[in-house]
This record gives structure tokens, C-alpha cells and sequence, in this order.
């Protein structure tokens, strides 16, 4: 059994932790070696924790998957779509980042978070979420899919170390919440407290800075 609760600042090193070793385990021989050997937990902690109560005033929902004994198994960020004014894009939300303990890949813990973040979109009125996935990771691009996500023509490149990797976007369309009208609201109105769910594949989504 995975449970799925809203993340807090002491969760920051468990996070980053498995934020670096989900860049290793996905993105060797996309991303160079380098680079991901240059990546460091205690730096990435640190930062997380500088930026956390303002992640939180900007909307940002953190949340965290813990195992039977405690553990942070994983975690997904998700908030409003970062779109200028009243724009194409206004009134959706953003995955912005999902991430699983690699050795813990297809045993239901990115499926718990997934379903965590699209309640929290249904709750907030969010019409869709969108997400940028990178075009070489194919187990994340089927996990996606496979959770209702659909490529929407969207694409860019990020470089790294002179590496081009290029990225497409994706797009689930949302509901509104059980027995509400669904405004759009890009204030936070509380993670969720507490998520159980069974058992299930899951797989961790493409990196992001986030």
C-alpha cells in the first residue's frame, strides 16, 4: 500500500534524493554523464527548502508517496500553468515534475501519485493539465498515455553540457470536482492530506527543475 500526503519542508532531502536518482536512472546516454554526475542531493535539498514557502504562495502543490515503513518513495509537483495573463493555457494546470525511486518502478507508487495530482486539478477547476516529457523516454510517454495524456503537437529543446534533448508536450483534459462548479483557481486551496491506493504499474515522468 502506497499513501500520497502532502509534502512538508523536512520531506526536502528524502525528495531530492529521489528527484537525482530518477535524472540517473532515466536520462543516461540522453543527458550527458557529466551532468548527472555533477547533480547533488545536498545542494538540490537545500534549495528546495529556500524555495518551498514560496512554491506554496505561487500555487504550487507538492506531494509526496510514502512507503509501509515511512519512507518517501516518491513525489510530483503539480500547479497552475505558468501562462501569461488571459492567454491560451490560462485556467490549466502543470505537471511540472514525478518522480519514483527507481527500484521501485512498476510497483503502483507513480500511479498513486498521478492520481493524487489529477484529483487536485479536478478540486482546483482546472480544465487540463498539461506536461513536457522528454522524446526519448518511452516508458514515461506510455505511463502517461496510459493515464488518459495525449501528445499536442507541443515541442521544445533543452540543452544540456551542448546536448540538445528535445521535449514534447501533453495535454489530459480535467473534470470538474464532484458536487462543485469547477472555477479555475491558480491560488492553492490545500494539497491533499492523505491518498491510499492499491497496488499498480506506475513509472516516474521526466525530470524537470522543478
Amino acid at each position: 500500500m502506497t499513501w500520497v500526503r502532502e509534502m512538508a519542508v523536512g520531506d526536502a532531502a528524502a525528495v531530492s534524493a529521489v528527484r537525482v536518482a530518477g535524472w540517473r536512472a532515466a536520462y543516461a546516454g540522453v543527458i550527458p554523464g557529466a551532468y548527472l554526475d555533477a547533480m547533488s542531493v545536498e545542494r538540490d535539498a537545500a534549495l528546495r527548502e529556500e524555495r518551498f514557502a514560496a512554491g506554496r504562495a505561487a500555487g504550487l502543490c507538492d506531494l509526496v508517496a510514502v512507503g509501509a515503513d515511512g519512507q518517501v518513495v516518491g513525489w510530483a509537483c503539480c500547479g497552475p500553468r505558468d501562462t501569461p495573463g488571459a492567454g491560451p493555457g490560462a485556467g490549466e494546470g502543470e505537471l511540472y515534475a514525478l518522480y519514483v525511486r527507481p527500484a521501485l518502478l512498476g510497483r503502483g507508487v507513480g500511479r498513486a501519485l498521478l492520481g493524487a495530482v489529477h484529483d487536485e486539478a479536478a478540486g482546483r477547476g482546472w480544465g487540463a493539465l498539461v506536461l513536457w516529457a522528454v522524446e526519448a523516454n518511452a516508458r514515461a510517454r506510455r505511463f502517461y498515455e496510459a493515464g488518459g495524456y495525449r501528445a499536442d503537437g507541443g515541442a521544445q529543446d533543452e540543452e544540456y553540457e551542448g546536448v540538445v534533448v528535445r521535449e514534447v508536450r501533453y495535454r489530459r483534459m480535467t473534470g470538474p470536482p464532484p458536487g462543485g462548479s469547477g472555477q479555475p483557481s491558480d491560488r492553492a486551496r490545500g494539497c491533499l492530506r492523505s491518498r491510499t491506493a492499491p497496488t499498480a504499474p506506475g513509472t516516474r515522468a521526466r525530470p524537470t527543475g522543478r
